[in-house]
């Protein structure tokens, strides 16, 4: 084992951690500003994958053939048209149930998200097999020895990580993200302060189901492929991170994001010869910890959800 073996584990652990936190925080926003896990986030992020790619392929079948142009439409169609399921999901399944238990809302919202996967399964031409992702971004890289730093590779980390930030500004910075975040506290003080309930949650839904989908893509450019069960993996993986790092703060999200990225990877190196083995060990340690601090790594802010 070299260091390039080592240095290129490491970097596709800060690859996958991006990934990871993106859907994460989508969970963290869901539960922040109305206390529900909506189930069919990772179904969403699939949708918004094929979405894009079924938008390149359809520029290119008609003879658009510059890159940038269908990475730019595969990106607004994507992330719009997942953005805009999102809320209306919240506005036709969630909201109304809000007084319901909350295994009602999981229970939906899980139906919802097979719904999607098995829609994409049969009705996407060869859906039910993994599809090939078309390379949009520039070929070529680093070779330094064994590790291979790709410029597409850069593009992707620049973009999810700039993606995180801004999601951090909007939070913490506008009138909007004082907004949720007082729908988050409490959302009927929120509502008597003049706050438009309904339309703040919308919004929420949107962004966290948007930003799932932007995931979705920077997954697929990535690896260069994607299947109808990807987002199902995914949609578990930014769970578990939300919940490790403790669900409902947006910083625990990006922490447990790339914690479970880190475990993964560190069953890579430790155990070359069975990297197949990378979620097991991964979700071990995410059960290990969660049963350490029950309430997540970043728990006892909770009180202050997004």
């Amino acid at each position: 084992m070299d260091a390039g073996f080592i240095g290129q584990q490491l970097w596709n652990g800060v690859m996958l951690g991006t990934i990871y936190a993106m859907v994460a925080v989508g969970f963290t926003l869901f539960f922040g500003v109305l206390d529900v896990i909506k189930f069919s986030h990772g179904d969403v992020l699939t949708l918004g994958v094929f979405a894009a790619l079924a938008t390149a392929l359809g520029l290119q079948a008609a003879g658009v053939q510059s890159p940038w142009l269908q990475l730019a439409a595969a990106l607004l169609v994507g992330v719009g048209s997942m953005a805009a399921l999102g809320a209306l999901i919240a506005r036709a399944f969630i909201l109304p149930l809000r007084e319901a238990p909350s295994f009602i809302v999981l229970l939906v919202t899980l139906m919802v998200g097979t719904v999607i996967r098995e829609s994409i399964r049969l009705f996407y031409p060869g859906g039910s097999n993994p599809q090939s992702f078309p390379h949009l971004l520039p070929a070529g890289g680093i070779e330094l020895g064994s590790f291979t730093l790709r410029f597409d590779s850069l593009i992707l980390l620049a973009t999810g990580l700039g993606t995180i930030c801004a999601v951090h500004l909007l939070i913490t910075r506008t009138r909007l993200g004082l907004a949720i975040r007082a729908v988050a506290q409490d959302g009927e003080t929120a509502r008597v302060m003049g706050i438009d309930f309904t339309r703040v949650v919308l919004f929420t839904f949107a962004l966290g189901s948007g930003l799932a989908a932007l995931a979705g893509l920077i997954d697929g450019l990535y690896y260069s492929e994607v299947n109808f069960g990807t987002g199902l993996m995914l949609g578990v993986i930014g769970f578990s991170a939300a919940v490790v790092g403790g669900l409902g703060n947006l910083y625990g999200a990006i922490l447990g994001g790339f914690l479970f990225a880190a475990l993964q990877m560190l069953a890579v190196v430790a155990l070359p010869l069975a990297s197949e083995y990378k979620d097991v060990v991964a979700f071990a340690g995410v059960i290990l910890l969660i049963g350490l601090k029950p309430t997540g790594l970043i728990g006892e802010r909770a009180y202050e959800r997004v």
